[in-house]
């Protein structure tokens, strides 16, 4: 099967940046179950009480100031986790998905770590995180409508040859490879700048590793590791 791979210039670029991909053969997803919204939910309530304005999070503030150096607009285009908090600390439900979409995302609020899942079937050439050239495509709803747009030149992208699984590192997700109820191969990327400690990490994927063997016990999970080791 395909594999997730970083180009060096985004290392050089950004030394600061490290990511655990976590490979997963065999899983059962499955509808949103009472046991993985309730997980899910518990994380909000946690994180309620324990941030209060997400952009002023250390992790979150590098990553605000990472999207401002390959030219977006952190207020315009938040990273995945500060959008999730940013609904849960105006006391908004995040919507539930599916249970292994509902599990990440619980993960990455607990841990105010990006976190990314989607369909390994669908790939159809290795996924490298990437500059854009700006004349990729990404597919995404829009208004209700298929739509295809591109990426701005400069921006950080995951890409398989032209093709765009995820905008602006790890702001918004296209359609074509997310995870639904009958996905049985998933990758997941948690991403990390520092100051955020890689033993947090390292924790956040453990955790979610285990979620995905109690979805799905005899799965097969394999993890691959990029970039800084401070």
């Amino acid at each position: 099967m395909f594999r997730i791979l970083v180009d060096p210039s985004i290392l050089q670029r950004f030394p600061q940046y490290s990511l655990i991909v976590i490979y997963a053969r065999g899983l059962q997803n499955l509808a949103s179950q009472p046991w993985s919204t309730s997980i899910l939910r518990q994380a909000e309530e946690q994180q309620r009480v324990l941030v209060e304005k997400p952009a002023e999070h250390p992790h979150i503030a590098a990553w605000r100031l990472a999207y401002a150096d390959f030219g977006l607009k952190p207020s315009k285009f938040p990273c995945s986790v500060e959008a999730l908090l940013s609904r849960v600390v105006k006391d908004q439900e995040l919507p539930i998905i599916n249970t292994l979409v509902d599990l990440y995302n619980a993960v990455s609020i607990k841990h105010v770590i990006p976190i990314g899942g989607e369909d390994w079937d669908q790939l159809e050439h290795d996924l490298m995180l990437r500059f854009s050239n700006g004349t990729e495509s990404f597919d995404i709803m829009k208004n209700g409508e298929p739509t295809i747009e591109q990426p701005n030149l400069g921006e950080v992208i995951w890409a398989q040859a032209n093709s765009v699984t995820c905008r602006a590192w790890n702001w918004r997700q296209g359609i074509r490879t997310r995870l639904t109820d009958t996905s049985q191969n998933a990758y997941f990327i948690l991403d990390r700048l520092a100051p955020y400690p890689l033993e947090q990490m390292q924790i956040a994927s453990q955790e979610l590793i285990s979620y995905l063997q109690r979805v799905s016990p005899d799965c097969q999970i394999e993890t691959e590791f990029f970039g800084a080791t401070t």
